[in-house]
């Protein structure tokens, strides 16, 4: 039993990031040890609240890992914590798109059994702000929203209205932070730029961060209602699956500012199924790490970073040298662009014949897929859900065996690409949905 609390609001932009990384970085300020967690796929939010916590940020996804590992992947995550703060995904009743509440914040306060802390934004708005949390508190059901924290608040004027309108509709205002208390952060096509980008601003953000929150949300009475969450028991999560492979395989796992988009389940499911984990940094590190048997290389922004990326020869060619050789790959999203051809018309690995460009298009969407064939990640006929999020896109967009397969809008789409021991493609999956991927890579590591 932890205590827990999800912070929520109406839609995106009101605050939510703010309220939560402000809750974890106070809550550590007072010697308590607190667990962060993200609903959704985000891997940027995650950054910032393992930034205030000093523990990893997780991340609770119902689409990406199902919803009965969600109770398992919180109670691993928050073991040994005092208190375990969840931020929210968009607004509170969003789920994927044509599945109702499914994946919402909504749907992983029910399965926590959680309370919720709903952000609203109160720019320009009086006493109607009654009518919003009214109607979100009567909205569906099992969903219990235990006080609001109004952001943007103008006066101490506009705060009366706001607190007297909250009193009409019997909800408890546990928080008030002004206009002038913004913390700012610099954000890109993709949302916020991630912590590992500017670690030293970041964390002095957070601090300020924590200053506001401590100055502006009554803390006592957020740890009273997290304190009174029901009871919650959930086994927790394991990484460990199967037998672990011997020999010790080391697997080098890509990072830095470059390839920042990572859970952290992925490395403990690697390490779990008998592999030596060590991190490759493509914008400093001009080799792979000695004896590098696979690599795996996750998400992040090589656009911003190509020509240093380009310019880092040795390294593109260790890892196109890998490749041929047969070591296992596996790449998603900005690792598919890094193996390519080129990006942006500079050269890149060149593990793959393909050509990446910058585009002013969003593709963005859960994605229920099945593998076309066997490869070093996934067996054919192997079925996963993941989540695309990009602005760029790979000529041609599938090899002649794709990774993947799914129904779209207009009939089946074949994405990604398997060539000998390279299997990249765009959708990110969070491994502890599918954690036979880990040891099957680690096994062709091995072998």
């Amino acid at each position: 039993m932890v205590a827990r609390i999800v912070i929520a609001a109406p839609a995106s932009g009101h605050g939510k990031t703010t309220v939560a990384t402000g809750l974890l970085a106070a809550f550590a300020a007072r010697g308590m040890r607190v667990a962060p967690f993200k609903v959704g796929p985000d891997y940027i939010d995650p950054g910032y609240h393992a930034l205030a916590a000093g523990r990893p940020g997780r991340n609770l996804d119902p689409v990406l890992v199902g919803e009965d590992r969600i109770g398992p992947l919180f109670a691993h995550g928050s073991a040994g914590a005092d208190i375990a703060v969840v931020e929210g995904v968009m607004g509170l009743f969003d789920g994927r798109t044509g599945a109702g509440e499914f994946g919402s914040t909504a749907h992983v306060a029910k399965l926590l059994d959680a309370p919720v802390l709903l952000v609203v934004d109160a720019t320009a708005q009086a006493r109607s702000i009654a009518a919003v949390v009214h109607g979100f508190r009567s909205f569906g059901s099992g969903v219990r929203i235990a006080g609001v924290v109004l952001n943007r608040v103008g006066s101490d004027r506009h705060e009366r209205i706001l607190r007297d309108a909250c009193a009409e509709v019997g909800t408890p205002v546990l928080g008030v932070l002004r206009r002038h208390d913004a913390v700012a952060a610099p954000s890109r096509h993709l949302g916020l730029v991630p912590v590992v980008e500017r670690h030293a601003e970041a964390t002095e953000s957070v601090r300020a961060l924590a200053a506001v929150v401590a100055a502006g949300v009554d803390l006592d009475a957020v740890l009273a209602v997290a304190r009174a969450a029901p009871a919650f028991v959930a086994a927790p999560w394991s990484p460990v699956v199967a037998e672990p492979v011997a020999g010790r395989p080391l697997v080098a796992v890509a990072g830095g500012p470059a390839f920042s988009f990572s859970y952290a389940e992925t490395v403990e499911l690697l390490a779990a199924a008998g592999a030596e984990v060590s991190t490759v940094d493509p914008l400093r590190d001009e080799s792979l790490p000695p004896g590098t048997r696979g690599l795996v290389v996750g998400g992040g922004f090589p656009e911003v970073y190509a020509q240093q990326l380009s310019d880092n020869v040795p390294l593109r060619s260790a890892v196109a040298a890998l490749a041929a050789r047969g070591g296992p790959v596996a790449a998603e999203c900005a690792g598919l662009l890094w193996l390519a051809r080129s990006l942006d018309g500079r050269p890149m690995c060149g593990a793959l014949p393909v050509d990446a460009a910058m585009t002013p298009k969003l593709t963005l969407g859960y994605r229920d897929a099945v593998a076309v064939g066997d490869s070093v990640l996934a067996a054919a006929g192997t079925r996963v859900s993941g989540h695309e999020f990009h602005r760029t896109a790979v000529t041609p967009p599938a090899g002649a065996t794709p990774a993947w397969a799914w129904r779209g809008e207009t009939g089946t789409v074949r994405e990604g690409f398997t060539a000998g021991s390279v299997h990249a493609s765009y959708l990110h999956l969070h491994w502890a949905g599918a954690p036979e991927l880990a040891h099957r890579l680690v096994t062709a590591c091995a072998a």
